[in-house]
């Protein structure tokens, strides 16, 4: 359910030497209004694959978001993420020019390491085009210059050389891909044009190699992906949402979230929940409820988040503990927000019954989408 702004001016790097923003983002682009038309987000269009692995550059955002447990040999525990955003600001789109910032491709990936207690992470963003960035139909392959994500041979591929850390790691299906919502149409408001096209693939089984200040391990483990696809996402009233990922160890799998209004209300609230007989069961506002369990505030933007949750989705109920509670991703260079992303244990009656990812937007200060 992941979900991308586009950077007001003012949350651009100040550095000079960021080329790939100036090349990326001329100012026309982010002060001239709008005017294009989007594709409306519809009820019962059949996904079709592998064409909607693929880019849908008509549409105004667009994601491919993996989250994953992994393991060395050590048996230490990692959480990773590696999210490609799309999106079609709508500005610019008569210009015959290469140059025009008709597609922006943003990237961002971290590594969750208890033993360092805060995360490893980095972002890029590059205009699609002039072999900078690009995301291709027909397929998933995505990439902003060497950061890329790929399905080839049935695989996802993912190589990200950040500042700091490195992976380079493939994930394989072990289970159907899940369409969330009915059918992969899955609403986000009382408006049912606040909606996407949404499907996630749980239970991918991962390997591979991190490297950390460029000592390379070897890791195995499990691993989430959501592509997820929309013209219009939040209602007005929003001000950000929780969202779970869950691979469940009986081999079910979770999806469920709910977006908050300014009073902490819940504007809407979703998910699918399949269960280890492969029997999928839509959940609607009625079905699913977070509730904080404790609270961690970070030292360096001030932001206080509930990093474990107690979750309900119909008659299952989740405990979330995280990996570690420093999981909060400064996003400001790119999306233009501070947000808490983190690898989660989730547990039932005290026994651990899966592990995944946990959203939190919104916290930091309202989301403008």
């Amino acid at each position: 359910m992941r979900r991308t702004l586009l950077p007001s001016p003012s949350s651009l790097p100040k550095r000079a030497g960021r080329r790939r923003f100036v090349l990326a983002l001329p100012a026309l682009a982010l002060t001239a209004a709008a005017s294009a038309e989007y594709p409306d987000v519809k009820a019962g269009l059949k996904l079709t694959f592998p064409r909607d692995h693929g880019s849908h550059p008509a549409f105004r955002t667009e994601w491919w978001y993996i989250t994953g447990w992994v393991q060395d040999t050590n048996g230490n525990d990692f959480g990773i993420q590696v999210t490609f955003f799309r999106t079609r600001p709508g500005v610019q789109e008569e210009n015959p020019s290469a140059f025009a910032p008709k597609q922006i491709v943003f990237a961002h990936a971290a590594l969750a390491d208890p033993r360092r207690g805060s995360l490893r992470h980095d972002q890029r963003t590059a205009r699609a085009g002039l072999g900078l960035a690009g995301a291709d139909e027909g397929n998933a392959h995505v990439w902003v210059e060497d950061w890329s994500l790929e399905l080839t041979k049935n695989r996802y591929v993912t190589r990200i050389a950040a500042r700091d850390f490195g992976l380079d790691l493939e994930f394989e299906p072990t289970q159907p891909l899940l369409p969330e919502g009915e059918g992969g149409f899955s609403r986000k408001g009382p408006r049912p044009q606040q909606a996407s096209y949404y499907y996630s693939q749980p239970h991918l089984a991962a390997r591979g190699s991190i490297a950390i200040e460029s000592k390379k391990v070897d890791v195995e483990g499990h691993a989430w992906l959501d592509h997820e696809w929309s013209s219009e996402y939040l209602a007005a009233d929003a001000t950000g949402w929780d969202w779970i990922g869950i691979n469940l160890s009986d081999g079910g799998a979770l999806m469920a979230f709910r977006i908050r209004g300014k009073s902490g209300e819940d504007v809407w609230a979703g998910g699918t929940w399949r269960d280890a007989k492969g029997m999928a069961r839509v959940l609607g506002p009625g079905d699913v409820g977070f509730t904080p369990l404790r609270h961690w505030r970070s030292a360096r933007s001030g932001t206080e988040y509930p990093v474990a949750m107690r979750v309900t989705a119909a008659e299952l109920t989740l405990d979330l503990e995280p990996l570690m509670n420093d999981q909060e991703l400064d996003s400001r260079a790119s999306t233009g927000t501070i947000y808490w992303e983190g690898a989660v244990r989730a547990r039932r009656d005290g026994r651990e019954v899966g592990r995944g990812y946990l959203e939190l937007t919104g916290y930091w200060r309202e989301l403008k989408l």
